[in-house]
């Protein structure tokens, strides 16, 4: 579920939905109004969620911010590359997972107009949801239905709605299409 709290944004996710093949819908509203069993934090390599829609999700689910930042340093040493994601429990029963897959490397990082990391974010969102476990053992897909997916750098990264609506389409593409 692509999801736009703005109308640019909205207008963006429905000019590639109809290239990207397969269960995706746009939502306007809330990421959190959305009944999915996770939701795509857009964070910093590090786990800080202080600001843009990771800081919603932080008021939200008071244990996700150490839940992210302990996966981090468990399983990246401190650090989750962009084009890396990691899914981790909200603490709460719906959505259950958050799946941080950061845009910037650095908190409120300003990306530059080239940048590419909407792309990799997704893709490691797609790939995640594809082929990931759980640390238990059971596969992410398993579990998890719908994705609730907000723009990705397109608040405090500054991307344009429309770039990051093309790459989280060549992303889905990549991924469920390419393979």
């Amino acid at each position: 579920m692509l999801c736009a709290v703005d109308e640019p944004l909205t207008r963006a996710w429905e000019s590639v939905l109809e290239a990207v093949s397969g269960p995706v819908r746009v939502h306007q509203g809330s990421v959190l109004d959305v009944p999915a069993q996770a939701v795509v934090s857009p964070a910093n390599s590090y786990g800080w969620m202080r600001g843009g829609v990771d800081a919603v999700y932080a008021r939200a689910f008071p244990e996700v911010e150490q839940n992210v930042r302990s996966a981090v340093l468990a399983y990246h040493g401190g650090e989750l590359p962009i084009g890396e994601a990691v899914v981790v429990p909200t603490g709460e029963v719906i959505p259950e997972w958050l799946i941080a897959a950061p845009t910037m490397r650095e908190p409120g990082e300003q990306l530059p107009p080239d940048t590419v990391h909407p792309y990799l974010a997704a893709r490691a969102v797609f790939l995640l949801w594809r082929d990931g476990r759980f640390e238990h053992g059971a596969e992410v897909r398993e579990s998890v239905d719908t994705i609730a997916m907000p723009g990705l750098g397109t608040g405090v990264g500054g991307v344009p709605p429309q770039t990051c609506a093309r790459q989280v389409s060549a992303a889905w593409d990549d991924v469920f299409v390419a393979s």
